[in-house]
């Protein structure tokens, strides 16, 4: 008796409108994850056939082939042939096609069908094929492909209905569709042939696969087949020896591999399409091939412009710098909402709890982690607001060709350019755009480079010391925002060094050329940009959220116990008590009690800076104190920068704190002068100055190169399925903050003459 759900598995190139299918199968009924262990995004749902039957939907990545190169790839793979653990196979496949592209897509379907599985064929883009005067005759593409065929809108919702009603004829049938259709011979008798091999050369070693997955062992040199083989070792040698073999025996009867399976496919559909598709143009006009029209369209002429190497980049240009402008400008309202919000909640737990731990835990800890995290979505959702509109319209595919003549020079594609721009808003989002990405190599260096972008957080920073110790009067002016660029340029100038280090080491490899198809231009549906900017704004706070939170608890409680209150006060109430007599005899209306009462409110401050000094993490900023002296910090810095390992931008704060200048907003300009001050008046105790310009160029610099920011980090461990990644941006990121802060000190305290 069957006990799981009935599954459907929907398999499409890019750009033909799967995901638009999928929501509007699943609606809001969707679920996503990862696959174990890679970084496929797992995404499902749930949908009513026309009988009533619920079934759950499986939302493949988008593909134009299934032959995998890496194990990213092998997921939809072994997902359609029942192998990914804990994933029944399907009962059925929907294969999406593009209707005004039909000989491109159906090399998907053509292995698709091999694998044994009932396929119904969903037809999207009909009306877009109707406009290109191109004309299908589905009756007899159904007829030629054997399989089901519905012309559908996905992005109107156009013809699901009657999808779901074939869909569930096709689940009635499907113990005997696979078995009925005659086998697919698209190869050459000679190919299939030596498949059969391979398939008992398998078998004879106690090896068995899927047949399918054999002839990928055939066909792809370089696959990830292959590639899985050769990590068994001694045991599989004689095989792949004979792969080897049969493939010089079939370069010998002239079918190379693996040309040859490009040949045989194309071959094949040029037969099915054959009086299929046909040409809607009347007579009078220019005759028209079978996909597409010989007259420039508007098209044509608008990819002219969006794909020229001047005009095209200052497009680009103009489009980031409203992308930017936006995500920069728009988020202030929800996000100054946000901080509103939280310190409203800030303040009623002041009011109601009893001072202690307990306060402290609630409001610096809890509120202010999730705080913390929460303040950057209204970011994040109009940034994915715009990459949705730019991929559905069309125009990223032009963005990423524009970009690859420029980053193939360092080992990445024109794939990369997109979330290492995005990463000057926030590398969060940035880490996360890199999905775009199919080569696992490439993806995973824009990863690793992507947090030397210097992001809005690390803006309080570089206006802080800068502000606080460069010149900006007279010809002097120029110094700090000098300064301020030379952050960004550093960023850039690392990430690219970095780039090419990582691709001749540790993702050292073939780079595969840039192929992308420039996918027709189209309107983005509203609906898909909403949903899109509400999953990513979840899927964030689901997996920034949690441990973002648990770290800053934790670095809470370093700064805040012991607290030995005894100690700590014992040199200070005797003051208290007497400004809080005098304050309770004065009349409100004395005006000698502001004086009074500020003096109370900087021993409040005192007092805090001397807990935090006494603290576990002040304490151990003490014992560092000689790692970070080369770099002309004192302890207090150092501490500093250990506080903002949770988010960067919490050491404006913190340094308030620690140099007894009462709490500061990292966002407040005035706040920031008030804090420059007490800095300028910090001291070593031998009464030298401890902040020069060397020093606060060497903060700066420190900051823009150091990975502090647990939630990227997090997002990264997500991204990459582990934390090896991650503790290598961090560990490689602390290595060049520490030593580019250590270079610019130095050289900065002989160029300024200390």
């Amino acid at each position: 008796m069957r006990t799981r759900p009935l599954s459907i598995a929907l398999v499409g190139n890019p750009n033909t409108g799967k995901s638009t299918l999928f929501n509007a199968l699943a609606g809001t009924r969707q679920k996503v994850g990862n696959y174990p262990g890679v970084t496929v995004e797992k995404k499902t749902g749930k949908t009513r056939l026309a009988d009533g039957r619920e079934v759950e939907l499986i939302d493949l990545p988008g593909t134009y082939s299934l032959a995998p190169r890496s194990p990213d790839e092998m997921v939809a793979v072994d997902v359609l042939l029942g192998r990914e653990p804990g994933e029944p196979r399907p009962d059925l496949v929907i294969c999406i096609l593009d209707a005004s592209n039909l000989a491109r897509n159906l090399y998907l379907f053509s292995q698709v069908r091999e694998l044994g599985l009932p396929v119904v064929v969903a037809l999207n883009m009909i009306d877009l094929a109707q406009r290109r005067g191109i004309g299908v005759e589905i009756a007899e593409l159904e007829r030629r492909l054997g399989v089901p065929v519905v012309a559908i809108q996905a992005n109107k919702g156009k013809g699901i209905d009657a999808l779901k009603a074939r869909l569930a004829t096709a689940l009635d049938h499907r113990d005997t569709q696979a078995t009925a259709l005659p086998p697919l011979e698209v190869l050459p008798t000679e190919v299939r042939a030596e498949v059969e091999g391979v398939v008992r050369a398998l078998d004879q070693v106690g090896h068995p696969l899927p047949r399918y997955l054999a002839e990928r062992l055939l066909l792809d040199p370089h696959g990830q087949v292959q590639r899985e083989l050769l990590e068994q070792g001694e045991p599989l040698a004689g095989v792949l020896e004979q792969v080897h073999q049969a493939r010089e025996r079939l370069k010998q009867v002239g079918k190379p591999v693996p040309a040859i399976e490009a040949m045989a496919r194309y071959e094949w559909i040029g037969r099915v399409l054959d009086g299929v598709v046909v040409s809607t143009t009347p007579a009078s006009e220019p005759p028209a091939d079978a996909q597409t029209t010989a007259k420039v369209d508007w098209s044509d002429r608008l990819d002219r412009v969006l794909t020229h190497r001047v005009w095209g980049s200052l497009v680009f240009l103009l489009l980031m710098a409203v992308m930017f402008y936006a995500i920069f400008q728009f988020a202030v309202v929800p996000m100054d909402a946000i901080d509103s919000g939280f310190a409203w909640l800030g303040d009623r737990f002041e009011e109601s709890l009893p001072d202690g731990a307990l306060k402290g835990l609630a409001i610096d800890g809890v509120l202010g982690g999730v705080g913390g995290v929460v303040v950057f979505l209204p970011q994040i959702m109009i940034l994915f607001m715009f990459l949705t509109i730019l991929e559905d319209c069309g125009y990223l595919a032009r963005a990423a060709y524009l970009a690859d003549r420029l980053l193939k020079a360092i080992g990445l594609s024109g794939k990369s350019f997109i979330p290492l721009l995005s990463a000057h808003a926030c590398a969060i989002p940035a880490v996360m755009a890199s999905r775009v990405i199919e080569e696992r190599r490439d993806r995973l260096a824009t990863i690793l480079v992507t947090p030397l972008m210097s992001c809005s957080a690390r803006l309080p920073v570089y206006f802080l010391m800068a502000g606080a110790f460069l010149p900006r009067e007279g010809w002097n002016g120029w110094l700090q925002p000098l300064a301020i660029f030379s952050m960004y340029a550093i960023g850039w100038g690392v990430a690219i060094a970095a780039a090419l280090i990582f691709k001749r080491s540790l993702l050292k490899g073939p780079t595969p050329p840039f192929v992308m198809e420039l996918p027709t231009y189209k309107w983005p549906s509203p609906v898909h940009v909403v949903r899109r900017m509400i999953e990513e704004g979840l899927r964030f706070l689901r997996r920034a959220g949690t441990l973002i939170l648990a770290v800053s608890i934790v670095v809470w409680a370093l700064l805040y116990f012991p607290r030995d209150a005894a100690t700590v006060e014992a040199a200070y109430r005797t003051e208290i008590a007497m400004l809080e007599q005098a304050l309770e005899t004065l009349p409100e209306n004395d005006p000698q009690r502001a004086s009074l009462q500020e003096r109370r409110e900087e021993l409040d401050t005192i007092i805090e800076g001397d807990y935090q000094r006494s603290s576990v993490l002040g304490r151990f900023g003490r014992a560092i104190e000689p790692v970070v002296k080369p770099l002309g910090w004192d302890w207090r810095i150092g501490v500093a920068a250990l506080a903002s390992f949770p988010a960067r931008e919490v050491v404006v704060g913190v340094l308030g704190v620690m140099f007894d200048a009462g709490e500061v907003d990292a966002g407040d300009e005035v706040e920031r002068v008030r804090l420059g001050e007490s800095l300028r008046q910090a001291q070593w105790p031998d009464g030298s100055p401890l902040f020069t310009v060397p020093v606060a160029l060497s903060i700066m610099v420190f900051f823009a190169l150091c990975s502090q920011c647990a939630a990227t980090l997090v997002v990264i461990r997500k991204e990459t399925g582990g934390w090896k990644w991650a503790g290598l941006t961090f560990a490689y990121m602390t290595g060049l903050a520490y030593l580019g802060a250590l270079i610019t000190y130095q050289v900065g305290t002989y160029g300024f003459g200390g």
